[in-house]
């Protein structure tokens, strides 16, 4: 007995995406429909190759497909296209070639901001996304020394830099363009017009997210960007004590004013777990970022413990996601990686309404 194409679509319409709150169907995500007598072979295109939910997709979409009359055999193929957001990539944007631009803050400096924005960037790279980082923190810029970046970039044609690469990513930093014990005695119009530069002078090319280390507080530049770029969210750093918290609350109102989505909060430095004993230790108070995602009512993106090789990998150009991909902090950024790319997938549905286009053989 031939198999029915509706009969496969009614199938895949019991299949629902938890994120996006849609079965595949109507959110898009089947592609490439053939049917051939008993088999069926189809392909379910994900969000992001960061899915945390592509094993629970793929085996709902097998059961479903098992259940329909006529089916002997089938093949499902897993394939991931990162949406933009739905203000993004167009001609009239500064960077129409990058889908997704998320912001990394902190209401003070100190809590590991820019560690965080690293290994974000790095963990979606490693996860099959195209991926670019843009240190926007001038003061301070990190990025050159926790990369290992040694290089100037160059221009190939006059006018555009070419991002300097290293762990996957793209990267760029004022850092590069200065000697490393020069520091920038700029006022805030000087700092803002070399910010856009670093923007709109770059040779970004197509990426599906753009990670913005920005400079702790609520000040000049962090307001520039904020305003500038059109972007999918932020993504809030913080540490378990009060004082922190206190910061990372202000860091909030100010995306809030200026309409941009608060992907969630992230607690680093959450405990330290002694390589002797195995005894975990609250330095820095504990539960701290639960309490602010509940007061502020946001997600909380997960906990990053204090460990000497995070701090190593840093110092030696080398992030601890790369160099220790399998241990404890390693998985830690990974899992975040995956919660931060759910967190755009939704925030950028709940603002488009996705097409549904099937083909058939």
């Amino acid at each position: 007995m031939s198999v029915q194409e509706r009969d496969v679509l009614a199938a895949m319409s019991t299949v629902m995406d938890p994120d996006l709150n849609q079965d595949i169907v109507k959110a898009g995500m089947v592609k490439d429909l053939k049917i051939e007598g008993g088999f069926v072979k189809l392909r379910i295109e994900l969000t992001t190759p960061a899915c945390p939910l592509k094993e629970k997709i793929k085996g709902d979409a097998e059961k479903a497909l098992k259940a329909v009359a006529g089916v002997e055999k089938f093949e499902i193929e897993m394939t991931s296209r990162v949406r933009a957001q739905p203000s993004g990539a167009s001609k009239d944007q500064l960077l129409p070639h990058v889908k997704n631009v998320v912001l990394v803050g902190a209401g003070k400096g100190g809590v590991g901001k820019s560690t965080v924005a690293l290994n974000l960037a790095c963990a979606l790279a490693r996860h099959g996304a195209t991926v670019g980082l843009l240190d926007a923190d001038f003061y301070g810029p990190s990025v050159p020394v926790m990369t290992g970046i040694k290089k100037k970039p160059v221009s190939r044609d006059g006018k555009n830099l070419e991002p300097l690469e290293a762990h996957g990513i793209k990267v760029m930093s004022i850092g590069f363009l200065i000697e490393a014990d020069q520091a920038l005695i700029w006022r805030g119009p000087m700092l803002q017009g070399a910010l856009m530069q670093l923007v709109r002078d770059v040779n970004w090319g197509e990426l599906d997210y753009l990670i913005v280390d920005l400079p702790p507080g609520t000040g000049d530049i962090p307001l520039t960007v904020a305003q500038q770029l059109k972007s999918a969210g932020a993504v809030l750093v913080t540490t378990p004590q009060d004082v922190a918290l206190a910061d990372v609350i202000r860091a909030k109102q100010m995306f809030d004013k200026l309409a941009v989505p608060v992907l969630g909060i992230i607690e680093n430095m959450s405990q330290f777990v002694c390589p002797h004993c195995g005894k975990g230790t609250h330095i820095f108070d504990t539960g701290g970022g639960r309490k602010a995602s509940d007061m502020m009512d946001i997600a909380f993106l997960g906990e990053i413990p204090l460990e000497l090789s995070i701090r190593q990998g840093g110092d030696k150009g080398l992030p601890v996601v790369v160099g220790h991909p399998d241990g404890v902090e390693g998985k830690a950024f990974m899992e975040l990686a995956k919660k931060v790319a759910q967190r755009i997938s939704t925030e950028n549905a709940l603002r488009s309404a996705p097409s549904v286009t099937i083909q058939t053989a």
